[in-house]
């Protein structure tokens, strides 16, 4: 099978790809280099590349690709919060027309990397799959526009699949410090101090890139029949924590740290708590295997080995929001967020 990955140089993808040309699968990468640069040790790359923002993307690009697997997106809320407009024409609309030109070229999959955000401000109880959608930010929103315009193209030969993942965490080549569990664990390595920036009370499902990545390969050699014009929580029900949870388990892995709290910490209005069932059911060979701790546990080492530095954690390398705005400001990119080269 052909499979195309968009956004192959990203957190995810730089762990997917790897893991799909192990499993025998022939990749093409697609990506628009937002973070060219933004390395955590070496990127493999795919072995045929394209260069393409998805909002550019025609048929013609998708000949002889058996499936598609879009994980190209404004990847965060402090992202999506930047210019909502442009977000939605990215992750909604982007990824609509994406698998529009997809179809057109007679891919017969398209496998769509959700987010379990778009449940927003959902209290304290567990939510499936059919949980009313609430999302707070642009960026949840946009998720939530976007699956709902792939299920309208979804049909008999267009296998539409969304996995509405947990907040990731974990070491990946693309490594991202703005995830909570990355973040927490940088700060303690680098700082002394498990920073907090709310009041560490609201609920996250917590899943690990590489079991993400999992779930991406599951799916697309799962029969059609099971995953057709579906949406998938991604995690473990087990794994749902309280930030400040989080927090205590970073200081008791990383030596001499303390917990701390941001001086503007307060309430987070993002809260929910996530039942992942449906998956492990419909495809019993899936099954998470990591736990927060084993993933905090893989960064402390990671980051001690690689000599992490504040300066370089708190700079723009692990950051999406401050890459783009510095790109922007240094000129390479231009308020949609095309580059200007």
């Amino acid at each position: 099978m052909r499979v195309l990955v968009a956004g192959h140089r990203g957190y995810i993808g730089a762990v997917l790809v790897p893991m799909l040309e192990r499993a025998g699968y022939d990749v093409v990468g697609l990506d628009s280099e937002l973070y060219e640069g933004c390395d955590f040790g070496e990127v493999a790359d795919a072995p045929t590349s394209i260069v393409r923002d998805i909002r550019d993307v025609e048929a013609a690009d998708l000949d002889g690709i058996d499936a598609v697997v879009c994980l190209a997106a404004l990847s965060n809320d402090p992202l999506g919060d930047l210019d909502p407009e442009v977000t939605d024409g990215i992750n909604h609309l982007g990824t609509a027309s994406f698998a529009q030109a997809a179809k057109r070229a007679g891919v017969g999959r398209f496998v769509f990397s959700s987010s379990c955000s778009l449940y927003g401000a959902a209290g304290d109880e567990p939510l499936d799959e059919g949980a009313v959608l609430r999302p707070v930010t642009p960026y949840g929103t946009a998720k939530v526009r976007a699956e709902e315009a792939l299920s309208r193209l979804a049909d008999t030969t267009f296998c539409v699949t969304s996995l509405r993942n947990a907040t990731a965490y974990g070491v990946s080549p693309r490594l991202r410090g703005d995830l909570v569990v990355n973040n927490l664990t940088g700060y303690a390595v680098t700082t002394g101090e498990v920073l907090l920036k709310s009041d560490g009370r609201p609920w996250r499902p917590l899943v690990h890139v590489e079991d993400i990545a999992r779930a991406f390969v599951s799916v697309l050699e799962a029969p059609t029949e099971v995953v057709a014009d579906q949406a998938f929580n991604v995690g473990l029900t087990e794994e749902n924590y309280r930030i400040r949870d989080v927090a205590e388990i970073v200081r008791e892995v990383v030596p001499d740290s303390r917990v701390t709290f941001a001086a503007d910490a307060g309430p987070d209005v993002r809260n929910y708590r996530v039942n992942f069932d449906k998956f492990t059911e419909a495809i019993p060979s899936f099954r998470p295997s990591w736990t927060v701790r084993a993933g905090v546990e893989q960064l402390y080492e990671a980051f001690v080995a690689h000599g992490l530095t504040e300066e370089e954690f708190l700079g723009p390398r692990y950051s999406r929001v401050t890459t783009v705005v510095d790109r922007q400001e240094r000129g390479e990119l231009d308020g949609s967020l095309r580059s200007t080269a």
